[in-house]
């Protein structure tokens, strides 16, 4: 499908609010599509869905924590009360460990609910409509982090979201409804804001969801430099060992030696 035949879909998009969630919604904006905008931070949410569209009609924020059900269920019917409808699910909301190891953190599975059980928990409210009209789209945010583990928690939601994502295109298959993953690297956000690492902004990660979209593809790695990473991890798992522990752990996580 072209942009233009696109114009008008509603997307639910989570973890709105910033980082690659906000440049999401300016990327679709831009390409016409009608937005129901997810985070906590209702501040940066309302001013956010005023900034993309003044007059909100294309464009409404539904300030709610992903992890409840009943958010989760709230979140859906104001979609659909507002548009009629939900076409795209775009479940982008995530968390991990910020600083120290996993097993320190008092809550590190809060890690799992947000990134792996509340994406679950959504796309199993959108599939019976999408599967009834025979249309639809949902699109993971997973991390190059499924594919050369990193961090414990965080690389455990994406492993899973990765797997998930995989299943669910193969069970939906001749449905009309497409499932797609997006595995970013290291991009500038809230979450990589300690991170001392060269890294592109997050539009890039937007413009490969809006992409998707448009032509859907069953995964896409953002940057594709870090398409290298993840055949590391696969063919010469050694060499991503010193990589990782090296250079993406102690200067993201802050770690030093792995089981120091």
């Amino acid at each position: 499908m072209t942009g233009a035949q696109e114009q008008g879909r509603v997307v639910v998009l989570t973890g709105a609010s910033s980082g690659i969630g906000r440049a999401t919604a300016v990327e679709l904006a831009a390409r016409g599509y009608r937005l129901v905008l997810a985070a906590r931070r209702a501040g940066e949410l309302l001013a956010l869905a005023m900034e993309l569209d003044p007059t909100g009609t294309r464009a409404v924020a539904v300030p709610v924590d992903v992890t409840s059900p009943d958010a989760r269920a709230f979140l859906m019917d104001t979609a659909r009360t507002v548009f009629g409808r939900v076409d795209v699910l775009v479940n982008n909301a995530g968390v991990t460990v910020e600083q120290g190891w996993w097993w320190d953190d008092p809550d590190p599975l809060r890690v799992l609910r947000v990134n792996l059980e509340a994406p679950i928990e959504l796309t199993r409210l959108v599939l019976p409509e999408m599967r009834a009209r025979g249309s639809g789209h949902v699109v993971n945010i997973g991390s190059v982090a499924g594919r050369a583990a990193t961090n414990g928690m965080y690389s455990a939601s994406k492993f899973g979201m990765r797997g998930f994502s995989l299943a669910l295109r193969r069970e939906l298959l001749g449905s009309g409804v497409h499932v797609s993953l997006i595995a970013p690297g290291f991009v500038k956000s809230e979450m990589t804001a300690r991170a001392q690492l060269p890294m592109p902004g997050p539009e890039v990660v937007a413009r490969a969801v809006a992409d998707v979209l448009e032509r859907p593809r069953r995964e896409v790695i953002v940057p594709g430099v870090y398409r290298a990473l993840a055949w590391l991890d696969r063919r010469l798992p050694a060499l991503a060992d010193v990589i990782v522990t090296r250079v993406l752990m102690r200067r993201r996580y802050g770690h030093g030696r792995p089981h120091g």
